[in-house]
């Protein structure tokens, strides 16, 4: 591979699916939607847009011009309007003030799309909006690598495997251009880097391995290397790198080949380990944020939903990454986020207490809150509900929950029967579709029927996340007993 290069001058400082093919914006006024208080779990209704301010479980910051190291600590949130309006209008007024991310899938979501009425904004009216609803942060998803989602039928992005040059000189530099412009200094801004992209690379003896020929081709490593170089150019950006989810990496050989992975990929820039201030998690994913009734064990592992993942939610794969990548190198305070804009499964299937089966299968499938066919199933999935609301510091070593996705944005759309080839369709959000899993066991894609293109706004999916939120709309934090009627014979 070629080694970063990064135009001067430079200023030294310290299943991405087809999911989502167009920029996230709008320019108009949204509707009434609420400020929340999350440590009281109460909504209140003013008449204008307004920031939205993150409550901690820790003592805040004010703004300041030195780096931070959790920039989610006394932060404003930038809530974007126009996904709040599609949100209040789709009968969510009471989560439609939640801050979302700004996704850059493509070139002309940096400028902005005017033929998109529902993607319109760019990346500097997303900027400017924010600084008029007095936030202090934003946060933005960096999401068009050259052959991007390597692994997937699906294959999204419009730059092709050897453009390298236009993702650096076409995607990368003007965005950096925007970021670091004098009068958004006072912002922290936030960026997602690349989703499902470094883990699409891991190779390992696991039957989980999603690495396909055409991985090989892609520059992903060079690519983000680039990203993280021109990023750390401008002093008041937070990168984080995408670490992928415990249902594709949390097995005792690809985890670690990830870990190691990302820690190459920050070496490969001039500040090294030191170009990353964190990783995040579950990116678009359903994966649960904790299993109250479900540990992993021997005897737990060898269960068909386990099947030898050292990890069954996203809390405890979180916690270990950061565990091993400060094993690696990476600075003992490197925090970490969790999407949890669509994992929450509540609703009436959650259950409240664990098994009392006799059969192990049984018994974990009856006690485990998320409730896919597997645990890699990515699309528009059925009983999914919203999960915990944006917060920062809500435990030791995580930085903040956040909603990277904005909720009611379909995943992708079933293939057609006529055009199995078409670009934007995926086999695994095709509604009761049969796949071939690992040990040639039968995997079911667990989609919702009726889903639109990626990126477009899905009613049905939206009013089901609303129906399933854990904790459930309205009520704040969840406080249901972790209830047992026996003692866990697994």
């Amino acid at each position: 591979m070629r080694p970063v290069q990064v135009p001067a001058p430079a200023r030294w400082t310290r299943r991405g699916t087809t999911r989502r093919p167009w920029g996230i914006g709008g320019s108009f006024t949204a509707v009434a939607f609420g400020v929340v208080a999350l440590a009281a779990s109460t909504f209140v209704a003013p008449a204008t847009a307004a920031a939205h301010t993150v409550t901690a479980n820790v003592a805040t910051v004010n703004t300041t011009t030195k780096r931070l190291d959790n920039p989610y600590l006394g932060a404003k949130l930038y809530v974007d309007p126009e996904w709040s309006a599609q949100a209040s209008s789709s009968g969510g007024q009471a989560i439609a003030n939640q801050p979302t991310a700004i996704w850059l899938n493509n070139l002309v979501s940096i400028p902005g799309n005017p033929w998109n009425p529902r993607h319109s904004m760019g990346l500097a009216a997303h900027l400017d909006t924010a600084l008029g609803q007095g936030a202090n942060t934003v946060q933005i998803v960096l999401n068009s690598l050259p052959g991007r989602n390597c692994a997937w039928r699906s294959k999204g992005g419009e730059l092709q495997f050897d453009e390298i040059d236009q993702y650096r000189t076409e995607y990368i530099d003007p965005i950096v251009e925007i970021l670091s412009r004098s009068q958004y200094a006072g912002l922290r801004i936030v960026t997602v880097i690349e989703p499902e992209s470094l883990s699409l690379l891991v190779r390992s003896g696991t039957p989980w391995s999603v690495s396909t020929p055409e991985c090989e081709q892609v520059p992903y490593v060079e690519g983000i290397a680039y990203a993280l170089t021109r990023l750390r150019t401008v002093p008041n950006v937070y990168t984080y790198l995408d670490a992928a989810q415990h249902g594709r990496m949390g097995w005792g050989d690809n985890f670690p080949a990830l870990a190691a992975l990302l820690a190459n990929t920050a070496r490969r820039t001039p500040q090294g380990l030191a170009s990353v201030d964190g990783f995040i998690v579950n990116t678009t994913g359903y994966s649960a944020l904790s299993e109250p009734f479900l540990t992993v064990t021997q005897r737990t592992r060898r269960s068909t939903w386990v099947d030898w993942n050292d990890y069954v939610d996203e809390l405890s794969y979180a916690r270990g990454l950061r565990t091993r990548l400060i094993e690696l190198g990476f600075d003992p305070g490197i925090g970490m986020l969790i999407d949890t804009s669509r994992n929450g499964w509540g609703g009436p299937d959650r259950p409240r207490r664990a098994s009392t089966s006799t059969d192990l299968d049984t018994w974990v499938d009856e006690s485990r809150v998320d409730r896919r066919y597997h645990a890699s199933d990515w699309c528009n999935q059925a009983g999914a509900g919203l999960g915990e609301r944006p917060q920062a510091s809500p435990v030791p070593g995580i930085d903040a929950y956040v909603w990277a996705q904005p909720p009611g944005e379909s995943d992708g759309k079933a293939l057609p029967e006529d055009f199995p080839e078409a670009k934007g369709f995926e086999r695994m959000c095709t509604p009761g579709d049969v796949l071939t899993g690992p040990h040639e066991r039968p995997w079911f894609s667990g989609a919702l029927a009726g889903s639109p293109l990626p990126g477009e706004w899905f009613p049905a999916q939206f009013a089901q996340l609303l129906a399933n939120a854990y904790p459930p709309v309205g009520q704040g934090p969840a406080d249901e007993p972790m209830v047992r009627t026996r003692t866990n014979p697994y």
